[in-house]
């Protein structure tokens, strides 16, 4: 099984890319983030011809998340319980065997700004609700874009940006509590040494430069860590292609036997 996650910074302008995309690497469960429309204007037609099934928690003009699956998904749970005031923003479905979440984590904007804290209490309420979602004896996974760096290794300058947002100790400390909640963040796990990132600034030809985050994972629990093959991020589709814009976050996929 192909599991994989992808921010798409808004699904109206990248839908025939991520199709294009969708073709080529033939996953079998997608979480997708940011697709900024509602429910009633998802395109469930078009990826139906593909061969994809739904599940949609959308926002108008702003955050929404949805998964795509070879069968249909079916929703556990749409939505942070008592977070709602910052979106829509988490979608979790029991696809087949495995358990399923895909989440678009608040930006925190900047250290004084309130979104800051509160992107720090949200993401404790996300790791006492896996805690309770998801079990370890079973195949889980939980994706997104966590807006966090876990360690220097993650950032292109962790000189200059360490204690900057998505590079604070306090954000390393909730995305650590995850990880101690039994996950696994699978391409690490795979790739322990090696420095790759997932989003590029679409500005000052940061992409060409190299100058990136890594900021979107797979989380597996322990059932699906055991069943890890292969894990990759798909650079070459952060490049435009046959005149179409790209996200500003690439694909991130993994294999589980």
């Amino acid at each position: 099984m192909r599991v994989a996650t992808w921010n798409v910074n808004g699904l109206r302008a990248r839908l025939d890319f991520v199709l294009a995309w969708l073709r080529e690497r033939q996953p079998d469960v997608v979480g997708l983030q940011e697709i900024k429309l509602t429910d009633e204007i998802f395109p469930h037609d078009a990826f139906a011809e593909v061969g994809y099934r739904a599940a949609t928690h959308g926002q108008k003009s702003w955050n929404g998340v949805a998964i795509l699956a070879r069968e249909t998904p079916e929703v556990t749970q749409r939505g942070l319980p008592g977070h709602e005031g910052f979106g829509a923003r988490l979608l979790a479905a029991r696809v087949g065997e495995l358990d399923f979440a895909t989440v678009y984590v608040p930006n925190g904007k900047h250290l004084e700004h309130e979104d800051f804290a509160r992107k720090l209490t949200w993401l404790e309420a996300l790791a006492e609700q896996l805690e309770q979602g998801f079990h370890a004896s079973r195949p889980g996974v939980i994706c997104g874009d966590f807006n966090v760096c876990p360690s220097g290794l993650d950032s292109w300058n962790e000189a200059e940006l360490g204690g900057a947002i998505f590079h604070t100790p306090q954000e390393r400390q909730r995305f650590e509590a995850l990880l101690s909640a039994g996950f696994s963040d699978l391409w690490r796990k795979l790739h322990p040494d090696r420095q790759a990132f997932s989003w590029w600034d679409y500005r000052g030809g940061a992409f060409h430069r190299k100058q990136g985050l890594r900021i979107d994972f797979l989380l597996g629990t322990p059932a699906a860590r055991s069943a890890l093959q292969a894990a990759e991020i798909d650079r070459g589709w952060r490049k435009k292609r046959d005149g179409l814009t790209p996200s500003d976050h690439a694909p991130v996929w993994a294999d589980l036997a």
